[in-house]
Formats: structure tokens, sequence, C-alpha cells
């Protein structure tokens, strides 16, 4: 099982190194890439992740935040979710062009909560390894979670984009968030937020035009 996962993981790794800029996306559609791996073409996972890949990247560093960003990484997160996806793609049903990213997201979700309660148990169990200190110098390295994962590092662009969220009051980012990267609709984010349809709408703009204005270098 361990040999097999671990095959996966390095034939796809061959299509997502590199994650492509963010917005943009093969030509080919989520539903016939879906199909295919449904039939056991390993190819097209690795393109319908690599698809996928930036935006769900976003979405996982905020939705670990900076405590769990302390023990948990990014890129173990996503590799986590794209086993959890491979292993139950026939579970996934396709319903409309956002449902494969939703998923994606609920899988990350779960991903995210295993490793929390993980954490939580092993600090309940005392085991705990002493980092790095004066009187204790041959302990691991604090970690910085202000570093940035190595999908921030190697798209430059995305990981601009995710420094230019982070500059944004916190309404602003979550309607982003919800509506541009997760890709739900209106109606979907205004439920998320609590909203009408025509407040979320006009939420949504003036986030946009902000994050325009940071992009650009200017100030609102």
């Amino acid at each position: 099982m361990l040999a097999s996962r671990r095959k996966v993981c390095l034939h796809i790794a061959k299509f997502v190194l590199v994650g492509k800029m963010f917005g943009m996306e093969p030509h080919t559609s989520s539903h016939g890439l879906v199909e295919r791996v449904k039939q056991g073409d390993q190819d097209a996972f690795a393109r319908l992740f690599e698809k996928y890949r930036p935006r769900l990247a976003v979405l996982v560093h905020y939705k670990l935040g900076a405590t769990l960003r302390r023990d948990a990484d990014v890129d173990d997160v996503l590799q986590e979710t794209l086993l959890r996806a491979y292993r139950d793609i026939d579970r996934f049903e396709y319903k409309a062009p956002g449902s494969f990213m939703s998923w994606l997201a609920r899988i990350a979700d779960h991903v995210i909560v295993d490793m929390a309660r993980s954490q939580n148990r092993q600090k309940r169990a005392g085991e705990h390894v002493p980092l790095r200190s004066e009187s204790n110098p041959g302990g691991p390295e604090p970690a910085d979670y202000n570093t940035p994962s190595r999908i921030f590092t190697e798209n430059e662009s995305l990981g601009k984009f995710v420094q230019t969220l982070g500059r944004l009051p916190e309404e602003y980012r979550r309607v982003i968030l919800l509506a541009k990267v997760e890709g739900l609709t209106t109606s979907e984010v205004a439920q998320r937020l609590e909203k009408s349809n025509e407040a979320t709408s006009l939420l949504l703009h003036r986030a946009i035009r902000r994050l325009q204005a940071l992009h650009e270098g200017r100030e609102e």
C-alpha cells in the first residue's frame, strides 16, 4: 500500500513540481479529466491536480492559520490531499464547473483537522521535541511559520498574490477566497458570510478593487 502511494505521488510530482501561475489553467475540461482518472489514467489526475494546485495552495495557507503553520506545511497538506483525492476519486460526482475544486477543498479541510488532532494528541501525550536553544543546543531549529512554502517560492506570481491577500482586511480576504479562489457561487458565498446576495456582490466588488490597488502599488 505504501509503495503504491509513493508510486502515485512520484508519478504526479513530475507534472506538478512547478505550479502554473495563479489563474492559468489547461484547456482540458475538469469533467473530461475526472472521467479519464476513473478509468485509471494517472496522467489525467496529474493534469487535473496541476490545474487546481495553485488555488488549493492559497486556500490551505489561510485555512492552516499561523498557529498550525508552525508545525504543518502547505506542501504537506497538498500532498496528503492529492493522495486522498486519488484514492477516493470514484466517490466524486461532477455537478458543475466548480464542484471539483469544492471537493478538493473539503478533503483539505479533513486533512487539516486530522493534522490538528494529531498535534493535540502528541502534546497531551508529552511527545514534544525540545527545540534548539542555549540550554538545548542539539535540538532542531524552531519552525519559522513566516517562511514561504515551496510552492510559493517556486511560483513567484502565486507568492506575491498570497502576500497581497495578507494585506487585505479579513472581510475582504475571506470573500475573495470564497468567490475567486474556492470558486463558490454568489449565493454560496452569501450563505457562508450570512449576508444577502446583493451585499455579498458589493463586498466582493470592493475587495477586488482594493486587491487591484495593492497589486498596482496604490493605497485606497
